[in-house]
């Protein structure tokens, strides 16, 4: 699914991993308090802004097109990235609240995977014993995470989920929920990707994408699609990102037909993009992502590399004010508390 043409020194060389390095959170180990360390934004794309002032003037900036179509959203293109459209603030509220509950809830559930399960198994409502204060606790020995077959699952060993009143011995190997849930990284919808042999995996047991959000895949992938094609949503992985996460230039390389285009969708906290070009040696545009703005990326922008090299968690720049309006009341807390300081990212694709 994720694949690199260059490692070593002559990765850390190129013009996409100096851009990562610019934008990736740092801290100012001089103070006593964990403070970010200051990053230049200033040639960092923002579509939100973009679209305010097309709305008002009618004007784009040098290198983005509007694009024309019968779309009920605006969508804008990068001329020099042929296939990559930007459509800012897709979601509704609504639908953000919706799918960041989903992606909590439902999408970390077996038969889907997540990078949980070669060492733990399967876990049983992960978010819900989180919220609960509950443990995870196991009578043996943990799994050695260097020699781990992460497509296991189904053999790993079996964790089960407890309250605290539960554990009676001292001799029970345990873990908190909630430091799980902070450590889930990623999810997998549809059909599975064999991480140790880089190609999908139809044998492995699978749920279909919801149909839910099979539907609006469909709908946002539009201006992406040749006339009288239909986008097929079969597989999808759900991100994760916590306080200084990212994820490392790569190119989404596994899907048979690459005129079918990745939905990507941002929740959460904002993030920097990086979309550079077909080699790591070009110099990779930066924008903004904001919850609710989807990508697609189609044709020769899926050959192009690309990353997220930053989150903001901090409340100048997280920009989820909307969220914690929604977000309101004892049950809606645990979400709130989570999505503060995190993004998530739906990614759709078609495989066949």
């Amino acid at each position: 699914m994720y694949s690199s043409d260059v490692t070593g020194d002559e990765l850390e060389r190129t013009a996409f991993r100096k851009a990562e390095k610019k934008y990736k959170l740092y801290y100012d180990n001089s103070r006593r308090k964990k403070v970010p360390k200051p990053v230049d934004l200033s040639e960092v794309i923002d579509f939100k802004a973009i679209l305010d002032n097309y709305i008002c003037n009618g004007e784009l900036p040098g290198g983005v097109s509007s694009l024309k179509s019968g779309f009920d959203r605006h969508v804008f293109c990068l001329e020099d990235r042929p296939g990559f459209y930007f459509i800012p603030g897709a979601l509704s509220l609504e639908e953000q609240c919706h799918w960041i509950k989903e992606s909590l809830i439902s999408f970390p559930k077996h038969p889907n995977r997540t990078n949980h399960n070669a060492i733990y198994g399967p876990i049983e409502d992960l978010f819900i014993s989180a919220k609960d204060g509950k443990d995870l606790v196991f009578e043996g020995e943990d799994r050695d995470c260097d020699h781990l077959d992460i497509n296991v699952g189904l053999n790993a060993p079996q964790w089960k989920i407890v309250a605290d009143s539960d554990v009676s011995s001292g001799k029970l190997s345990r873990k908190s929920a909630a430091v799980m849930l902070r450590k889930l990284r990623w999810s997998t919808l549809g059909l599975q990707f064999d991480w140790s042999k880089r190609n999908y995996n139809t044998s492995l047991p699978h749920n279909k994408i919801p149909d839910a959000l099979c539907l609006l895949a469909q709908r946002m992938a539009e201006p992406s699609m040749r006339s009288g094609d239909q986008f097929k949503p079969e597989a999808a992985i759900v991100n994760y990102f916590g306080p200084g996460d990212t994820l490392g230039g790569h190119l989404d390389d596994m899907e048979k037909d690459w005129s079918k285009p990745i939905v990507s969708i941002s929740l959460g906290c904002k993030a920097i993009f990086l979309l550079g070009g077909k080699s790591r040696e070009d110099k990779p545009i930066a924008m903004f992502l904001r919850s609710g703005d989807i990508v697609l990326m189609a044709g020769e922008a899926r050959e192009c590399f690309h990353g997220v090299p930053r989150i903001f968690t901090c409340e100048q720049h997280a920009e989820i004010t909307h969220l914690e309006s929604q977000f309101q009341g004892d049950d809606a807390f645990p979400f709130l508390n989570y999505i503060r300081t995190s993004r998530i990212n739906i990614n759709i694709r078609q495989v066949f």
